[in-house]
């Protein structure tokens, strides 16, 4: 089914026709590591918020459309205040489409789990990002712990019925043969939201076996490229007793069948269009321009995470490189990058961070800076 014969465009009214006719009241669970709504203590009292999260921006009209439960960590200061017995609360304040079941994360699980394997293992690893990844025992075992600890939450909402589980990202490698080993009944996908690297580049990996044995729990693993869906297919081929079909993208394992597949993931264009056309949007775009950029000059802007996949230093460098390329641009262009801070907690996250702030120094000479942006008027 597509809305759109022209585009094959999904929207959102179509996306919820589809989940409606097709699931016919089967129980949705979603589960991510970070939550769509957090609640916050603040001095007028406790305040909900939605976190700028690309998983949390794709799933939340899915699970508003199905009524479902999304199983992720509570992390805010007053999570713990609003949930129910069950550690339940019902979502979005204001208009409760869905129920929130939180997840309680010791602090060294925690830091060990998520900032330890998933982000100084995991990530850099299938990022291929020329950062050595760190693999450390005790991280492995929280990532265990954590996976777990999930499942625990997910079997507890599908109370040993049918449901689909739908799992994202690079933290819950171990969690779809956990559900599936202790529940048969659920129909479990996964969406690994990062690249999955070639064979070679994997054989890094100490865990190898037990983590793809893990994902192959899956019926359905989705990456976001063709390539990525070629690279896994390749990996277990090489690497699991199993009888892998590359062309159409099945694997078989002991008797199970998972199938690999390419889902191009990406924002609500039609909200984010809604959106820019509002002219309050405009007013705050005349005044960047105002404060920014003279008449006559162009304005460049960057909008990410301070992470070292994104290549913000270089490109900081190339725009340096391009002024050098053509002098008479030198004070008639502005580039503001907004360096939106992220995993700071790690060594190489804050590296990154002073790295764009050195740089942009460089940049603007006696001009003043602040850390994560860059401005040239010289």
């Amino acid at each position: 089914m597509i809305p759109n014969p022209q585009t094959g465009i999904w929207s959102r009214q179509g996306l919820h026709r589809l989940l409606r006719s097709e699931l016919q009241g089967m129980r949705v669970i979603a589960v991510s590591n970070r939550e769509p709504y957090i609640h916050q203590r603040t001095a007028d009292g406790i305040e909900c918020i939605q976190p700028a999260s690309g998983v949390t921006t794709a799933l939340d009209p899915i699970m508003r459309a199905t009524g479902g439960v999304w199983v992720a960590h509570g992390s805010g200061d007053a999570d713990r205040m609003v949930v129910d017995r069950h550690d339940r609360v019902a979502v979005p304040v204001g208009a409760p489409a869905y129920s929130l079941r939180r997840v309680w994360l010791d602090k060294a699980t925690e830091e060990r789990y998520y900032y330890g394997l998933a982000n100084e293992g995991l990530w850099p690893l299938c990022h291929v990002a020329f950062h050595r990844p760190i693999f450390r025992p005790e991280d492995w075992e929280s990532y265990r712990e954590a996976n777990r600890i999930f499942a625990e939450a997910v079997l507890e909402e599908a109370d040993g019925g049918p449901a689909l589980v739908f799992i994202q990202d690079y933290h819950f490698g171990l969690l779809p043969r956990l559900l599936k080993e202790r529940n048969p009944h659920l129909t479990v996908a996964q969406f690994w939201h990062i690249p999955w690297p070639n064979r070679e580049v994997f054989r890094a990996f100490p865990w190898k076996a037990e983590l793809l044995d893990g994902l192959l729990g899956n019926d359905l693993l989705g990456f976001h490229l063709r390539y990525h869906c070629a690279n896994f297919l390749d990996t277990i081929d090489r690497g699991l007793e199993s009888l892998v079909d590359a062309e159409h993208g099945d694997i078989w394992r002991g008797g199970k069948l998972t199938r690999v597949r390419p889902f191009p993931i990406s924002i609500d264009f039609e909200q984010h269009q809604r959106e820019a056309c509002e002219p309050e949007i405009d007013r705050h775009m005349e005044r960047w321009r105002r404060e920014l950029a003279s008449d006559g000059c162009f304005l460049g802007v960057g909008i990410d995470r301070a992470d070292y996949t994104k290549g913000i230093p270089e490109r900081l460098r190339a725009i340096d490189g391009f002024l050098e390329m053509r002098p008479e641009l030198r004070g008639r262009l502005t580039f503001l990058q907004v360096a939106v801070p992220s995993r700071t907690q790690i060594r190489e996250y804050r590296l990154v961070n002073e790295e764009i702030g050195q740089i942009a120094a460089e940049i603007n000479g006696p001009l003043s800076f602040a850390a994560g942006t860059c401005r040239n008027r010289n």
